[in-house]
This record gives structure tokens, sequence and C-alpha cells, in this order.
């Protein structure tokens, strides 16, 4: 049986030919003569004679290649959007053909074959779903997105000077190439003020991994994942209260929903980005550009805006109705506890949707809508605007108000559910008398934030350059390690607890109290997990580089390439699903100068009831973002509806947070303290550069 990493050399380089050698060991595969494509097959001799010389992995002729001519359709050359149907679909049957490789020797030749035949985004995609989904590659890590497509992820003019340094100085000597920490507006734009998070390399991974984890096309088993559709509003509705946070604390107004779609948009976008593999500049959207409908033959993506207010209208009546229709015109109740997650099936139109033609495709519709804005006819040949692709979509301020408005809808449902009652929450016999967060050389109950710098190795993405790291650094936000002293009064016998653990706005944009029927809608997880409290006081520290929300910041940002674990032992075990997750340098909002008044939340519910069967994963686990991304393979770990405590409208008389808390709760008061200095990355890299670490709270330059 083949090396099971070896499939990772197919995401090196992506529009390189298969037979050029990939990796820092100029590894290429001993092909066919009947996989070399006709533009090589008449010189193949001459070019294995050329690019020989490093290590080969032979592979085996399939004796019969499946019928891949509808995902030819797309050229090599084309832009690649999900959110386009007919790309999607063709997507989903790259994934379905590739899933039905019965070995993974069976699986590699398959994909060698495929690699220089299909659209390179398009190929990385679907090999990417195969590989975290199939058991036989549980162990193989995926390579970072912005290392494979860099292109998506930072300004354009890098690529230039990447081309330059790697051309003429040896790879021991490159030094990082710095991407201004402003690049795509000025403060005359009022929404540049929060562009170091929208921007941020970090966040639109996590968007991009997302939805590579729970696709909303592909072969049922895949798409059909335990609470997926209630997921997909979950983790969109705390990325909105996140982005809130982030605008409360840079004193701007919270996000306003993108109701009415005749309206001109106020928000221009011009993301600086290039589209290496189209050959094109990523359009712009100026100022008060106003939807149209798209009718673009090319992309065979044809709807009206009057398409788009009718499923909206269609998904309002339902949720006051209490029921969709299926195809058969049968009623599907939506229930207290499947509700949610029908609606979130409907909304972003996966497969799963009840009724996709009666209930169409808003959510992924509204991103083409805005993504084609600029040519909805293709009268100009232009390619869809950042909307349009999960790895940039969050760049854009456009996209948290057209996602503040599909979370309304959900929102919309909640009200329809009884608010949580005192029974509901409580927690006979438990107390939790205190919470405090504490970190070195910070006074208690306060975070410290600052910038700090990381790097990115781009030469998996440099097609036909030389071999060797080339490294771009860019400034980021980070947050000092902290940790939380929770103390729990436990006057029953031991049992099993949930720490659940949240933070939200003190005070509105006029520093005023906010009542608690908006401040809920505020409220961001930290963090969730089980603790056996013992009779009488128990004192619970966690650290924040613990939470279930996020994942570390070296596997954002890893390099598979550098010390990788070997094959078969316990380091190989922490599988590529754990890429998925919030960036722990995001974990909390950059606050101010003076100190963003914030209040920490922390509640214990009862265990027993929030505890759910078969909701590990063959007893692989990893510390990977679980309220996020659920857990591989099994049951999202958690009974309680998503969000809870703060997912419905409160219970009468209930008022403020205060008014709302119950024995098993309490709240802590906090700032977040920004600091304007930036500190340098510290670990040496094989490249002779610096790289930085998790650690690192002290040290560096103050911009």
């Amino acid at each position: 049986m083949s090396d099971k990493s070896n499939i990772l050399y197919l995401f090196d380089r992506p529009t390189e030919p298969i037979f050029i050698g990939k990796g820092d060991d100029n590894v290429s595969f001993d092909i066919p003569p009947e996989y070399w494509i006709d533009r090589y097959k008449p010189i193949a001799s001459e070019i294995q004679n050329r690019f020989s010389g490093g290590k080969t992995v032979p592979i085996t002729k399939l004796k019969n290649i499946p019928d891949l001519s509808f995902p030819l359709s797309l050229s090599r050359n084309s832009p690649f959007s999900l959110f386009n149907p007919y790309h999607g679909k063709m997507a989903g049957k790259l994934i379905e053909i590739l899933m039905a490789t019965k070995s993974f020797d069976e699986l590699l030749s398959l994909a060698v074959y495929m690699r220089d035949r299909i659209n390179p985004y398009m190929f990385i995609y679907a090999l990417s779903v195969v590989v975290i989904h199939r058991p036989d590659t549980r162990n193989v890590e995926l390579p970072s997105h912005a290392e494979m497509f860099p292109s998506l992820y930072m300004d354009s003019s890098v690529f230039g000077r990447a081309r330059e340094e790697s051309a003429v100085v040896q790879s021991g000597s490159r030094t990082p190439i710095e991407i201004p920490h402003d690049y795509t507006a000025n403060n005359l734009d009022p929404e540049h003020k929060i562009s170091y998070f929208r921007e941020d390399i970090g966040i639109n991974l996590h968007h991009w991994h997302w939805h590579l984890v729970y696709p909303f096309e592909g072969p049922r088993n895949i798409v059909d994942k335990d609470r997926r559709g209630e997921l997909f509003y979950y983790m969109h509705q705390q990325v909105i209260a996140r982005y809130n946070m982030e605008r409360l604390s840079n004193d701007m107004n919270r996000v306003v929903r993108l109701t009415n779609w005749r309206d001109p948009i106020e928000e221009g976008y011009f993301p600086k980005l290039d589209n290496i593999l189209a050959n094109r500049v990523w359009p712009s959207r100026p100022v008060n550009s106003r939807f149209s409908n798209i009718n673009r033959e090319v992309d065979q993506i044809s709807f009206d805006i009057e398409d788009l207010e009718r499923w909206r209208d269609r998904i309002f009546n339902a949720i006051h109705a209490g029921f969709v229709l299926d195809p058969a015109g049968n009623q599907v109740r939506l229930t207290e506890n499947e509700g949610i997650d029908i609606l979130g099936n409907i909304i972003e139109a996966s497969i799963l949707s009840v009724n996709p033609f009666l209930y169409g495709s808003l959510h992924n519709n509204g991103h083409n809508a805005i993504s084609y804005i600029h040519d909805p006819d293709n009268r100009y040949l232009e390619n869809y605007g950042v909307m349009g692709d999960s790895a940039t979509a969050m760049r854009d301020p456009i996209f948290y108000r057209w996602h503040a408005y599909i979370d309304d809808i959900f929102t919309e449902f909640k009200s329809t559910l009884p608010g949580y009652t005192v029974q509901n929450l409580n927690f006979d016999n438990v107390k939790v008398q205190s919470v405090e967060i504490t970190a070195a050389g910070v006074p208690r109950n306060e975070l410290a934030t600052f910038w700090q710098q990381s790097d990115v190795d781009l030469s998996r993405g440099l097609d036909f350059l030389p071999r060797g790291s080339v490294f771009a650094r860019f400034t980021h936000l980070q947050h000092a390690p902290f940790s939380y002293k929770i103390v729990v009064e436990n006057n029953g016998n031991q049992r099993i607890g949930t720490i659940r653990l949240f933070i939200g706005p003190k005070f509105d944009e006029r520093g005023l109290g906010m009542l608690f029927r908006d401040q809920r809608k505020l409220f961001v997880e930290l963090d969730k997990f089980s603790y056996s409290l013992n009779r009488g006081k128990n004192e619970i520290i966690r650290q924040s580089l613990q939470s279930t929300v996020t994942i570390p910041h070296e596997v954002t940002y890893r390099n598979l390439d550098r010390n990788r674990p070997a094959d078969n032992t316990a380091g190989a075990e922490v599988f590529n699903f754990c890429g998925c997750g919030w960036p722990q340098n995001m974990l909390i909002p950059k606050g101010s100068a003076e100190g963003f008044q914030c209040q920490l939340f922390v509640m214990v519910s009862n265990g027993a009831n929030d505890r759910v069967e078969n909701s590990q994963s063959d007893g692989q686990t990893c510390d990977n973002a679980s309220s996020y991304c659920g857990v591989r393979n099994a049951r999202y770990p958690d009974a309680r509806a998503m969000g809870y405590p703060f997912d419905r409208i409160p219970r009468d008389g209930v008022a403020t947070l205060a008014n709302f808390l119950t024995p098993n709760m309490t709240v802590q008061d906090v700032r977040i303290r920004f600091t304007n200095r930036t500190v340098a990355p510290l670990q040496k890299t094989p490249a002779g550069t610096k790289q930085p670490s998790k650690q690192t709270t002290t040290g560096g330059k103050r911009n």
C-alpha cells in the first residue's frame, strides 16, 4: 500500500503539471502513458528526462476511468465558486467519484489522473473534502489553503516581490515579504477601521474550512451530518456577534441588516487581490451599487430579485405557520428541537433542503447577487467578486450585513419558541460563587490585546518558480493567554456539570446599559467543557488555549512539510478535521486603549441533561473547535440548543442580564485593554526567518 502522505503532493503548486517535482524533496509521480494529457504526450520522454532526479511515486494504471465529462465542463482557467449551483453540482459529482474508489491506492491513482485535467480550484476543494471524510485518510492532515492559494488571502503586490525573491535569492537566505497592515483602503472609509478583522487570514481560513467540513453539495452521507442546518445557523450567528463586539470596541455602531434589496448598497469594497489562476484581478464593488436580476449564461446561473423576495416570504410564512411543505404537499413541523435544523438546511439550500423548488436558495443566491453586482449579465466578461468564494467572502463588509439578515430569520423562528423557565436553566444545589480572569503581567479581570506578526510560506502556491520557502509576513490581532478561575458550590452528590463561558458587551453604542433582549444576541461563546463536581467547594482552573471554539495558532498557519509526525504515531492521529475552527488569536475582540467594558458570563448546567450518546469519534479526538465544527463522524457533543442559554427570548419579567441569572450562573465585569504595539515572530524557521510562538505576550516594538 502507498504511503498515505503521498496524496499531499497533489496539493503542492496546484497548476504545475503532475510530472514536475513536488515539495521540498522534489517528489514526482511516475505515471502510466495513458495519464499524460494530450499536450505533453508527444514529448513525454523528453519531459521525464528533464524533470526526473528526485524521489518518484509509482502510480498504477486503473482498469477503468470513471466518466469525468461533467466536471471537465469547467475549464482549468475558469474561476470556481461553490455558491454557483452549476459549479457546486460538478464538485459534488467529483467528490462522489473519488469517494467511490475502493482503496487508497485507487484513490491516489484516480486523483493523479484528474489533477492535470480538472479545474485546480475545484480539484483541490473536492480532494480536500474526500481526504477529510474517507476513513483511510483520517490521519492525513491537509495543508493550509492559504499556502495552496495565497492569492486568495493577501495583497497582490506580494507576489511580484515573491517571484523576485525566489528567483534571485537562495532559499536559506530569503527574507519575509511584509504585507502592509493597511492595504485595501484608509480611514476615509469608516469600515476600514475593522479591516484587520475582516481581512484576517485565520478568520477567512476558518470560513473556507468550515464549508469544507460541511459542504452543501456532494454524497448525502457526507452532507448529512448531525444537526448540520443548526450548526450553519449557530456558527454564522457567532461570527456576527463577534463582529459586532469588534465594531463596538472601535466606537462603531452594530452592523445594519441588509433588508431592502432594491436600495443602493452604501459600502464599497476594493479587495486588492489577484486571481492568479484565472489571470484576472478580483473585481471591486463601488459605493452605492444596486442589486440586479442575474442572468449569466456562461455560468448557468439566472434568478431575479423577486425570486429572493419570494423565497424569503415563503420562509417567514412557514415560520409563523409552524411547518414547511415537502414536494408532495405534506406538512413538516418546525418543532422546538428540530425546527432550527430544518430551517438551516432550507435557508442555506443544501441538498438536505425539504423542498428546494418551493423555498429556493436564499443564502447562496444572496451571495451570488452581491458577487455579480458589477456585471450581472456578463456583458463585461467579469468574474464574481469576493462574496462568491467562501475563502474571500468574509473580507467584504457586506458579508456581515447579509448574514445579519440571514441570522434575523433564525431569530424570528426562535422568537416563536417559549422562553427558558427557571426550571429549564437551574441546576439544583449548584451555585456559581465567582469567576475571574487572570493573565501574567495584567491586572485581574483584564484582557490584554496587541498586534503580532506571523509568517505564511507561499512556496506551495507559487507555481513555476524555483523551490524553497518564500514567506509573507502579516500583522494580526493577538491577546495574552489567560486563565479562568471558577468557584462552584455543589450541595448535592458528586455529578457532572457543563461549564459554559460567554463574553458580551456591557454597554451599547451610546454608552447605555443594554436590555437583555438585545444583549443576549451579542454574547460570544468562549468555551464549553464538562467537569466532575465534588460535593462542597470546587475551584476550576481553565486555560484560554483550551477553548472548544478555537484552534491553536500553529494549526491555522501550519506548514505540513515541517516537523511532521511519523505515520502511525500518536501525533499523526491529530487528523485534519482539527483544521476547522476559529483562530485562537481572534478569540478576544481588540478592545480599546481605555479598556472596553464587557461582561463575562459563566453557567454550570446539568451534565446529565447535556450528555449525548455517541458524541465521540471512534475514540480518536483532538483539540478542535467542537462548538463551531462538531466532532468528526460523531454527533454534536451537546444535547442543548446551540447558543443555550442565550438562543431564546427571555422569560417574563427579565429585562436585564441580572434578572436572567439563576444560582448556577454568575457574571463578572471585565475590560479588554488594547496596546498599540507589535510583537515580532520569535521562532526560527528552516528558511532563516522567524516564526511566532503561541505563548508570546511581551517584547516587540511599537507601531
